[in-house]
């Protein structure tokens, strides 16, 4: 399988924490999920009035076009390349759809955070959900959009590097690690990170290491945005260790930020 890739690029996740896949997918795959979506919306798709909402919530898709948005070659081919061949599960379904609309209404979940990846003592509390420093359950974070999206359109907010703060506050927590309420009080003591915002045309996916601080924000532009952020499953759990091996460039970033 080719190597998508460079050199350059994957030191640019390692440091960073993240790197933009342009052309993910096809346009075409991504007019037939927004079809999917729009027939799921209590909203009019051609009457912006109706739009009174500022983000309505869909929930999980294994449909066909969803499915094949992020199990495409190049996709397949970077995941190998960022958690290792045969560390990670082929997504076969896309849940939470955080779809924003215009409205002069706040939307209520614009918090930093990350991410969960496993069930705590209620798993049907998301909130009581864990992370810890092996990144149980989870490999990459993924932003993929299938609307285009620009700097009006509610884009997610990056903090670059923020992954090397977040490794640091979980390296002491032990395999329990935090609740996703946990680690989100700890955020604002970190340091300060540059804000990316998360644009481009349909197509494109952002994948993020699991440990960086991103932040949803209101819509300001005229055209719905549709963005699903599932995460990448992980076979097995990060190595931590100080064992001279191999590491992903997931795991490559946890123990630059551990030095």
């Amino acid at each position: 399988m080719p190597e998508f890739l460079s050199s350059t690029e994957i030191e640019q996740f390692v440091h960073s924490g993240f790197i933009r896949v342009d052309k993910a997918f096809s346009e075409e795959i991504a007019n037939a999920v927004l079809d999917v979506l729009w027939r799921e919306l209590p909203f009019e798709r051609s009457d912006p009035s109706t739009w009174t909402e500022p983000v309505v919530r869909l929930g999980m898709y294994s449909q066909p076009p969803f499915v094949a948005s992020l199990n495409t070659p190049k996709l397949h081919a970077i995941f190998n390349q960022l958690v290792g061949a045969d560390n990670w599960i082929p997504c076969r379904s896309i849940g939470t759809f955080p779809v924003r609309f215009p409205s002069a209404r706040q939307p209520n979940d614009t918090g930093k955070h990350v991410d969960a990846g496993f069930p705590g003592d209620d798993p049907g509390n998301y909130f009581e959900w864990r992370v810890n420093i092996r990144s149980k359950g989870r490999a990459l974070l993924m932003l993929a959009l299938y609307s285009d999206v620009g700097e009006n359109d509610a884009p997610t907010v990056i903090y670059e590097g923020s992954h090397m703060d977040v490794a640091r506050l979980l390296a002491g927590e032990a395999d329990r690690g935090l609740s996703f309420m946990e680690l989100a009080d700890k955020l604002e003591g970190l340091p300060k990170r540059r804000e990316v915002y998360a644009t481009g045309p349909a197509g494109t996916v952002y994948l993020c290491h699991p440990f960086l601080v991103h932040a949803a924000q209101p819509h300001k532009g005229t055209t719905p945005k549709f963005m699903a952020q599932p995460p990448l499953l992980l076979k097995n759990e990060l190595s931590v260790s100080d064992a001279e091996a191999w590491r992903s460039p997931v795991e490559r970033a946890i123990h630059l930020a551990l030095r």
